[in-house]
């Protein structure tokens, strides 16, 4: 048995060797080095060998075969030294070799029966040219399928031939054995059993496991026997086969055998000794069964065990109009609506590339959902009667249906490299299509999202033909699970509900078309609510807490989940952004049951349309420095001390009220620009902020100084002092020295505070 694989430079001198002129190569440059650009199986008569050719999803990335091997080391299976040996890898070879064999099988008979890519090459001679006839390799298998299926059996009638056997026979015991006396009493030191007459079935099943135990040293496969048969040598199973012996053996016992499993255990054994005597007896004999392009094979696989039928997707969703061919298309609830479905689009390899997506890849994958999106658009814009169950677009917001679109690519594990378990596994990496950002429902958001199937797997269910739709829902069921999380992890999802009952969702839609386009979308059943989804990057946050405090006049913002009931979605959301914890020294810390509460507390903010005023401290000369060198002033952000969260007043602050921390009476008064920033730690110290904490996810929230005014005396200790007793009062603690104090223009009486004037500068 030889091994190669698929892609990997050999010498030219080792392939012709065992190919010969019979497999088409790839020659590199300069000649001496070439490719096989198959995957298969070929019998070469010449050496009397057979050879598998592995695809090369088998080769690591550091070019070793099985992650462990140099793949010139192990071409030939046959020496006791070879390395496979040391783990029992040639035994995990052959297995591998059978399942891709009966794969390509399987994959030859269906491109016959249906419209499978051209691209992939076959070259497929079946033994004598007969219709039907077996390859070797098929023999073989036929055989340890017949010995798996029917070991109970032959466990059965050993157990028949053994019974009786030991008992000993006293007539012809006395009768042919002289017994030695003793007290004149007789004692024989020998005995006669008794036996069966000739056992037939026993001499089926023993040349049965002969010629496996045979073939087990020959193709390296793991052999259970059953125990009570004394078995023929393989040299003497190689004998009958040079002879012709075997199948002369086999004619003689033909009429001994009437019940369906050992006729056919005849039949199959006879099949191999006539196959194999011809292949021994010189004359010439060739079976190949190779295809190229394994790839195409590969995404035939997952077409099966994932895609829906191809005759129940309009031709025109999986054959573009723009000549473009997609791998698998399937349809499955939205991400949206459990009850409306929307198609999932798949491109399929079975290896991983040298880069991880290329870009040609990736642009045509976007292609394909663009143009997916396109036709069922038509459908709505242009059919009579528009399928009622896939729903792309809402047409009250405009918003596009989030269409999942994917890679699915083979691994295998090298530490089990015939391992069949069922395992889908989600890369990091993922790319992102837009045209606006921050705006999930718009046509051209695209996702792609990376995935790793266990390539055995694949085959494996390839080979058993599995249909089953228990078996394909389930993995279709996991892909939709996982975009949702993925979805999730990126954006901030929220059900919109109007406050006023008598005011349209239609008029609320209109009225915040411009801030809420490609952010909002309805379900079908949505009646009154919408969903908000928010990126939750950094870059956004700012826009989305003006956003939010913008609709809260006229929204409910309800906290939701993709997947969920959003009919029933009720938890209000305080202004508190992402993951920002709510216990802040500067607002007022309330229990669960008092959040709808705190709510209503910030709506009313909204009846002030006035100035949000920070008072803000610095602790000496050198920090006044920074904030003035840098036009910066920062708060802290989370579950500390002296810690603000993002509500609607702290985005929305207009003025910096600068005081010195030990001194109330010395400040400065700035007005604020409106670019604020999230910045960490580490951003703190490029710009020279001076950190205690070496806590890298330290956060802060920093505002931007826009220009300095003059007002008069400011009563900053009166406002200071109101704000802390307050702050004790409502939460029984004592506020931090220097916390941040954020209030509204009428909250205090100031002599020369003039907001009008502060605006004229």
């Amino acid at each position: 048995m030889k091994l190669y694989f698929e892609e990997y430079p050999y010498p030219v001198d080792l392939l012709h060797e065992n190919l010969g002129n019979e497999v088409n190569l790839s020659y590199l440059q300069g000649g001496s080095l070439a490719k096989v650009p198959y995957v298969g199986y070929y019998f070469n008569s010449n050496i009397n060998d057979t050879v598998f050719i592995l695809p090369k999803v088998f080769i690591s990335e550091s070019q070793q075969a099985f992650d462990r091997y140099n793949p010139i080391e192990i071409i030939d299976l046959s020496p006791y030294d070879n390395p496979l040996k040391a783990k029992a890898d040639d035994e995990v070879v052959f297995e591998l070799s059978a399942w891709l064999y009966q794969a390509i099988n399987h994959f030859v008979e269906r491109k016959q029966r249906s419209n499978i890519s051209s691209e992939v090459q076959i070259q497929n001679i079946k033994p004598m040219g007969e219709k039907g006839s077996k390859t070797i390799i098929e023999t073989i298998l036929s055989l340890v399928g017949f010995q798996k299926k029917h070991c109970n059996l032959f466990t059965y009638i050993s157990l028949v031939k053994s019974s009786g056997n030991n008992k000993v026979h006293w007539n012809k015991t006395i009768s042919k054995v002289q017994p030695v006396f003793k007290d004149d009493r007789p004692y024989y030191m020998d005995f006669r059993n008794k036996r069966k007459v000739i056992n037939f079935d026993e001499e089926l099943i023993i040349l049965f496991y002969s010629v496996l135990n045979y073939l087990s040293l020959t193709y390296h496969f793991k052999l259970q026997l059953v125990q009570g048969f004394a078995l023929m040598r393989p040299s003497r199973i190689k004998s009958l086969i040079e002879s012709g012996k075997g199948t002369r053996i086999l004619q003689k016992i033909r009429r001994n055998y009437f019940t369906d499993e050992l006729v056919e255990l005849w039949n199959l054994l006879y099949a191999f000794f006539d196959k194999a005597e011809m292949v021994g007896s010189g004359k010439p004999y060739q079976e190949k069964l190779l295809v190229s392009n394994f790839n195409l094979v590969f995404e035939d696989m997952i077409d099966q065990l994932i895609s829906d039928d191809r005759y129940n997707v309009p031709k025109e969703l999986w054959e573009q109009q723009d000549g473009k061919i997609v791998d698998h298309i399937y349809k499955d609830s939205s991400v949206i609506d459990e009850d409306k479905f929307i198609y999932y689009i798949g491109d399929s390899k079975y290896y991983k590339e040298e880069t991880s997506l290329s870009e040609n890849s990736i642009y045509k994958q976007f292609t394909y959902a663009k143009n997916v999106i396109q036709y069922n658009i038509n459908l709505f814009n242009h059919e009579d009667n528009p399928p009622k169950d896939v729903r792309y677009r809402d047409p009250l917001t405009e918003g596009y249906n989030i269409t999942p679109n994917f890679f699915i690519r083979g691994f295998i594990d090298f530490n089990d490299p015939n391992s069949q378990e069922q395992k889908l596994t989600k890369n990091a990496e993922f790319e992102r299509n837009m045209h606006f950002f921050n705006r999930l429902f718009d046509r051209d958001s695209l996702f792609l999202q990376s995935y790793n199937i266990n390539f055995m797997f694949v085959v494996a269910s390839y080979v058993n033909n599995t249909e089953e739709v228990a078996l394909k829902k389930s993995l279709q069921a996991m892909l939709r699970r996982d975009f949702i999380s993925f979805i999730e992890s990126r954006f901030e999802f929220s059900v919109l509900e109007p406050r006023e009952d008598s005011v349209p969702i239609q008029d609320l839609v209109e009225k915040y078309f411009k801030r809420l386009n490609g952010k909002i979308y309805q379900p079908s059943e949505g009646g009154n609510l919408l969903i908000l989804a928010l990126d939750k990057d950094n870059r956004y946050q700012f826009d989305n807490l003006q956003l939010l405090s913008q609709i809260e006049t006229d929204f409910h913002i309800y906290d939701y989940r993709l997947g969920t009931d959003f009919h029933e979605t009720k938890k209000p959301i305080p202004f508190q952004y992402l993951d920002t914890p709510v216990s802040v020294a500067a607002e007022k810390r309330v229990s669960t049951d008092k959040v709808e509460e705190l709510h209503t507390q910030q709506s009313q903010y909204r009846q002030y349309r006035q100035a949000s005023i920070l008072f803000g401290v610095y602790k000496d000369p050198e920090h006044l420095d920074w904030i003035l060198k840098n036009k910066k002033y920062n708060v802290r952000l989370g579950e500390r001390a002296g810690a603000v969260k993002r509500t609607r007043q702290v985005v929305s602050a207009e003025y910096l009220i600068l005081y010195e921390l030990k001194n109330e009476t010395n400040y400065l008064v700035f007005r604020l620009s409106d670019k604020h920033f999230i910045w960490n730690n580490q951003k703190m110290k490029e710009m020279g902020y001076v950190i205690s904490e070496e806590d890298e996810k330290r956060q802060y929230y920093i505002y931007t100084l826009a220009d300095r005014i003059e007002l008069g005396d400011i009563d900053i200790a009166g406002v200071l002092n109101r704000k802390k007793a307050e702050f004790e009062k409502d939460t029984g603690e004592t506020m931090e020295e220097g916390t941040p104090i954020y209030v509204f223009e009428n909250e205090f009486q100031v002599g020369r505070w003039d907001t009008n004037a502060a605006k004229k500068g």
